[in-house]
């Protein structure tokens, strides 16, 4: 990613660009927590290559180019074992966003910077790039240089495109990645809610298996993709927990964001309305004489409360 100063920024563009931030921050969390669920995913015969019980995460490179005016920093760098060879290779992982014209340049500088460091040590490096973006399909990832008759060079690093792949293909692989990133693979507006249950379900069979800490990484993720609908989240609950009504308490506490708004919203205007309701009993039987005492036992309200009715 490239890091440089930016200034003059607008109230709403540093908002945008802390939440890309945590965006991002999150994904690579993902991606280091559950590395070898990623690559069977979405690389199953590269899958079977590697040894994942050799993999370690090296430190974060940053690689500054020839004139010094930006520093690039590598996302996600690791070490694995190559079962063909027996041998040592780096993997690189690079999240990407958005858009941006010269990406598989960047990718092959990195690539580049990489084997001048470790050409020694690692003889194959890996890279990968995993596009998150709504609008990212059909992502270049090559670079070519050739003369007539000739070719120079050919780089092309591995890529993911998660709008390229249909939700549906993922709800029975019990993968916490695919739980997490549901939301931002392909699917259409009459799949909202369909989806929504999937991903409730895949986190229900998650919970009996990973601890609290990897369950609230993937659902922070998955927090991050999906959209409230107050309404509709709320029938969901209410559809949900009819076949696990022993466990509602269990579902409140692993309900992702995105539910929970619609319906702890739900539950604030529904104490609204009855509080006001309340309120508006207490002054009709106020303005009829009736005691302190009486309206208090009517309306079901402490005497204290009722009092500060009576008084405003």
């Amino acid at each position: 990613m490239f890091m440089r100063k930016q200034y003059g920024k607008s109230r709403s563009d540093r908002i945008m660009a802390k939440t890309l931030s945590r965006t991002m921050r999150l994904l690579k969390k993902l991606l280091q927590t559950f590395f070898a669920e990623f690559i069977a995913l979405f690389f199953p015969e590269l899958d079977k290559l590697l040894d994942h019980r050799q993999t370690r995460f090296l430190m974060q490179e940053q690689l500054v180019d020839i004139v010094g005016e930006e520093s690039r920093t590598l996302d996600l760098l690791l070490e694995t074992k190559y079962v063909a060879t027996d041998a040592y290779i780096l993997i690189h992982l690079e999240p990407q966003s958005y858009k941006q014209p010269d990406f598989h340049e960047r990718m092959f500088i990195y690539f580049s910077r990489l084997f001048e460091r470790h050409r020694k040590e690692h003889k194959l490096i890996i890279p990968i790039a995993v596009f998150t973006g709504d609008g990212m399909h059909d992502e270049q990832n090559s670079l070519s240089m050739d003369i007539p008759g000739q070719g120079i060079l050919h780089f092309q690093f591995l890529k993911v495109e998660l709008r390229n792949h249909h939700w549906r293909k993922f709800v029975d692989s019990n993968n916490p990645v695919a739980a997490a990133l549901l939301a931002k693979m392909g699917y259409n507006k009459g799949e909202e809610k369909e989806m929504r249950f999937a991903y409730l379900r895949m986190i229900l069979q998650l919970g009996k298996k990973l601890d609290d800490a990897r369950m609230k990484l993937i659902m922070s993720i998955a927090d991050l993709y999906f959209v409230p609908d107050p309404k509709q989240d709320e029938a969901m609950l209410y559809e949900l927990t009819k076949p696990y009504s022993k466990e509602r308490e269990t579902i409140m506490e692993l309900m992702p964001a995105w539910m929970r708004l619609g319906y702890e919203k739900g539950l604030e205007e529904a104490v609204k309305a009855v509080q006001t309701e309340r309120q508006n009993i207490a002054r009709r039987l106020f303005a009829k004489g009736f005691s302190l005492e009486e309206v208090a036992e009517t309306i079901e309200l402490p005497i204290e409360e009722v009092r500060k009715l009576q008084n405003s």
